[in-house]
């Protein structure tokens, strides 16, 4: 199931992570802004393309605005987005 709105999750704080999911035609679009790209930017892509396909979304258009979280918090933001970008939360 794929998303049908935009939808959002986390904040702009330090240690967390600011989601945003919309419908996109075809394929997965990810743009990463991050305070560690350069250390850490392949591997938050990484989980936030694994978190999209645990969730079974092929297509959608992923902003994703790093302040230094977590892993499991990315997980948890992404996770969040998806829902609410499919109308369950």
């Amino acid at each position: 199931m794929n998303v049908i709105k935009r939808a959002s999750s986390g904040t702009m704080e330090s240690s967390d992570v600011y989601v945003e999911i919309e419908p996109a035609q075809s394929g997965l679009e990810i743009l990463l802004e991050s305070v560690v790209k350069k250390q850490f930017g392949e591997e938050i892509e990484r989980t936030v393309r694994e978190v999209l396909s645990e969730e079974g979304v092929e297509s959608a258009s992923v902003r994703v605005v790093d302040r230094g979280a977590l892993e499991c918090v990315i997980r948890a933001r992404v996770e969040t987005a998806v829902r609410r970008g499919r109308g369950e939360a």
